[in-house]
């Protein structure tokens, strides 16, 4: 980008790698590091024109070349790694990190993917790119409430229970945002403010209603949580509204609660199209412009509308401002908040100012952070059940089935990155066993119709001709534009259609490049069947756009084909590191015959199933049996492979069923008839290492369960009721198939001693401790639980509440003590005034491996004195 300079200004830019305005021969306040952060901020504002300002009120920040502001998109994620910008370490899905209830473990993720963001975002600024995904402001975690399984969205979070979300929030957030005295590492972003969770397909109109207590008890806490314990600087604004108002003009939700009464002080960014839900008719529609509509959310505290700004920047900007439709006092608080996180990033400070700055672009996938993803990996699994199968021993031939054993989509969720060296579950057994004694077929699809065990299409497949005769490799086409015109720049033979460009194929430069890529040729196929195609290329052949359904080729015969790729800067996908892909799964394969008799043939079945992020997610267009625009319309492990379960488990071959998936599911039968279940959500890119170190003992399975996991949808209320009265551990009084906090191990625990005072002031903390032995013949960590419950509340309350949780590594035999201290705030209830209240009265606490029941401990203790308001 180049700069014009002002001679007037007496500003005299040196540009330096990573900073936008660098030292100058003349310096202006902004310009001083010297000064506080605010008084920069002031001065660099009260520079700006009100035209230049509203163009960094969206979430692409155009350029103030005359004051040396380049341009900055706001635009980042990085929900389990750097996602959306090309290569990174890809750690557990969120959902699966919670399930490792190790708070420790989250500083280190989240530091390692802070890391990676600086090396990446410092490389993309020497090579001059500024664009969508390239920043360091990320828009993450989503800390909403995981009140109902059928959600799609729900494996982002950190689950169901308010208290495990807010602890395991705070410290990615501190592992994200760093610990420099002046400058932040990164941004992160609290996100979605707030009573949000599906369903998907209502999201732009829903209108949500609760209760104060379960406003503050459960959907807000976490909020609470990472604004006092983390600082976060980002929140981000919902999509519905609340309580008639959208939440992006809540004035509620943003200015009582959130600034006044929590102490939020950094700035505010709409999901993404929010702020046009407000007046179009396909949204909530509750302004008639859009002019009103950006005006009321900066009015409500929205700072950064995540929007293109041409929806908004109308040529009556003038007028709108002199009639009040928009506040200038508001569009310079605004801008001040935004460019105050832009300098506490130290992206107007010379490098050498910024550590942050300095980190090698080496960490990106380095050794250190895969086994860090491995080691998180093994910590998310959680055993369900167990016969003693599990470890596997003696076993030297096994039956790998299932779509999952081999679908990369189950390694990476949603909001991911391009993992470095991904293992699926079949490359890591085979590399343990040997390909020989791996005997694997995916059985069936993973819905009807939908097969993920595509495969590249081979070289053997794909010709040309040139001067009239038959050559290997397909015709590839480079053009500089995305419609296929003009002359290629680049006309090569493509073996087959497998591409990652880590660097544009037409220049050879890191930029984000607009081109389109045309493959033509002929495909013969090996083999008489129907192929359903895959990958993300546009595909025709003979002349015909091929569709799910698939395709009849016969073996041997020539068809036409036409692929192609264009590469578009959007808001879900980057043209930085593209790729291309043409893949290809049968359809008319024997998959239930292949199982069958691969079960026959060896001593255990090792079936990984469930579904994956290409089946829910946040609001896809998919609608089949069991799935709605992302959503689950019931929680039932799809039939098809239920079916394919009961075929196998008739052969009497025992059978260790592995379930990925980012929410709960119904495995009532496979509960009931298989020796061992292992819930893995997704995993990861070591995915499939660490569950082969799981199913032979390499590790000791410790994950928890962060949701409850239900026998059936129909044991909880309806999906777009958000009154927690029947939802969760916390209000459901049914039996679930398994409860919040389980999760079994290869050892066994003993709890004894539990002990804390009877009595204790309603002002003072409380402190609770418990003797854990490892009374089992192995090695093992247990995730320590303890719950409260009020037994004299005055309001409705919970049944139990989490409270604390903590990691406990155990030799065989060995014990230890284990102590928390209680908060007065651990105690509290909600008023009719909406204040958060501490009583006195009877409190029973229960220490134990996962929900309390009979077997755990329990101690009964009274509080005393005055009744107490927590602040």
């Amino acid at each position: 980008m180049r700069f014009r300079f002002s001679l007037a200004a007496g500003l005299a830019l040196v540009l330096l790698s990573g900073s936008a305005i660098g030292q100058t021969n003349t310096k202006l306040p902004y310009q001083n590091t010297q000064l506080s952060i605010d008084d920069r901020v002031e001065d660099l504002v009260s520079r700006m024109t009100v035209q230049e300002k509203v163009t960094q009120l969206f979430n692409h920040a155009e350029p103030i070349e005359r004051l040396g502001v380049p341009a900055y998109d706001w635009w980042n994620e990085c929900l389990h790694g750097v996602a959306r910008a090309g290569k990174a370490t890809v750690f557990p899905q969120a959902i699966g990190l919670s399930a490792t209830f190790d708070q420790d473990l989250m500083f280190r993720v989240a530091d390692a993917i802070s890391d990676e963001a600086r090396a990446k975002h410092h490389n993309f600024v020497a090579n001059n790119v500024r664009s969508i995904y390239t920043g360091l402001t990320f828009w993450t975690p989503n800390i909403n409430i995981f009140r109902d399984p059928r959600w799609g969205r729900g494996q982002e979070t950190y689950g169901e229970d308010p208290f495990l979300t807010g602890r395991m929030a705070v410290n990615f957030i501190k592992g994200l945002q760093g610990n420099d005295p002046k400058y932040l590492k990164t941004v992160a972003t609290a996100k979605h403010y707030a009573v949000h969770s599906g369903p998907e397909f209502t999201r732009h109109t829903d209108n949500i209603f609760v209760n104060d207590r379960d406003l503050y008890d459960t959907y807000l806490p976490a909020f609470k949580a990472v604004i006092r314990d983390a600082n976060v600087q980002s929140v981000m604004c919902a999509y519905n509204r609340f309580r008639d108002k959208p939440c992006c003009g809540n004035d509620l939700l943003l200015s009582n609660i959130l600034r006044n009464r929590f102490g939020f002080n950094g700035y505010v960014v709409s999901d993404c199209g929010a702020i046009s839900d407000f007046f179009t008719k396909m949204g909530h529609h509750t302004t008639p412009t859009s002019t009103q509509a950006w005006g009321w959310s900066l009015a409500t505290g929205t700072d950064l509308n995540c929007e293109q700004s041409r929806t908004f920047l109308v040529n009556n900007l003038d007028s709108a401002i002199k009639v009040g439709m928009i506040n200038e006092s508001d569009i310079n608080t605004s801008v001040r908040r935004l460019f105050k996180a832009r300098f506490m990033l130290g992206l107007f400070d010379p490098d050498d100012q910024v550590a942050y700055s300095k980190i090698p672009f080496s960490v990106v996938g380095s050794e250190k952070h895969l086994q860090l993803s491995q080691e998180a990996a093994e910590e998310s699994m959680v055993l369900l059940k167990n016969t003693g199968i599990l470890p596997l021993k003696n076993v030297k031939k096994i039956a790998l089935i299932g779509p999952n054993a081999n679908n990369f989509a189950i390694l990476i969720g949603n909001y991911n990155g391009q993992p470095i060296r991904p293992v699926t579950p079949l490359k890591a057994l085979r590399e343990k066993l040997g390909a020989q004694n791996v005997l694997y077929t995916p059985g069936c699809p993973i819905v009807p119709g939908v097969y993920v065990n595509q495969d590249i299409i081979g070289i053997e497949n794909f010709f040309h001709m040139d001067n009239g005769k038959l050559k290997s490799g397909l015709k590839a086409e480079y053009f500089t534009n995305t419609k296929f015109e003009g002359t290629p720049k680049l006309v090569q033979v493509d073996p087959k259609i497998d591409f990652y460009w880590m660097k544009s194929p037409l220049n050879n430069l890191l930029v984000e490049d607009k081109f389109s890529v045309r493959w033509s040729g002929v495909i013969i196929p090996k083999k008489s069947a129907t192929y359903q195609f895959g990958g993300n290329v546009k595909l025709k052949i003979d002349n015909v756009v091929t569709d799910s359904k698939g395709v009849a080729l016969e073996k041997g015969k020539k068809y036409e084909i036409l692929a192609e790729l264009r590469v578009i800067p959007s808001s879900y996908t980057n043209s930085i590191e593209p790729s291309a892909i043409l893949s290809w799964a049968e359809t008319t394969r024997d998959y239930r015959k292949e199982a069958l008799d691969a079960a026959a043939k060896a001593d255990v079945v090792i079936f990984c199933g469930g579904i994956s992020a290409e089946l829910e997610g946040e609001e896809m267009p998919l609608v089949i049996d069991g799935f709605s625009h992302g959503d689950r319309t019931h929680i039932n492990l799809p039939k098809i492979q239920e079916d394919l379960l009961k075929d196998l488990h008739k052969t009497g071959k025992p059978i260790v069923f592995v379930n990925f998936s980012g929410s709960a599911m119904a495995m009532n039968w496979e509960d009931e008839n298989l020796p061992a279940i292992v819930q893995a959500f997704y995993p990861g890119e070591t995915t499939g290492t660490a569950l082969t170190r799981l199913l032979f003992g390499e590790f000791n399975p410790s994950g928890r369960l962060p949701v409850t996991f239900y026998k059936s949808e129909k044991d909880i209320p309806d999906f777009s009721n958000y009154d927690m009265q029947g939802r969760t551990y916390r209000y459901f009084k049914g039996t679930p198939l398994y409860p919040f906090g389980y999760g079994l191990s290869y050892t066994t625990f003993e709890y004894s001693n539990l002990v804390a005072n009877e009595t204790s002031g309603t002002d003072a903390p409380l402190n609770v401790t418990v003797e854990l032995r490892n009374s089992g013949k192995v090695d093992g960590e247990e995730v320590v639980q303890l719950y409260v419950s009020n037994k004299t509340a005055k309001s409705e309350v919970p049944i139990v509440a989490l409270k604390g949780f903590k990691r406990v590594n155990l030799k065989k035999g060995e014990q230890k003590s284990v102590t928390f201290t209680l908060n007065p705030e651990d105690f509290s209830t909600t008023n009719g005034d909406a204040k958060q209240i501490v009583e006195p009265g009877t409190f029973e606490i229960a220490v134990c491996g996962a929900v309390p029941d009979k077997n755990s401990l329990v101690k009964t203790i009274k509080l005393t004195g005055n009744t107490v308001e927590v602040k």
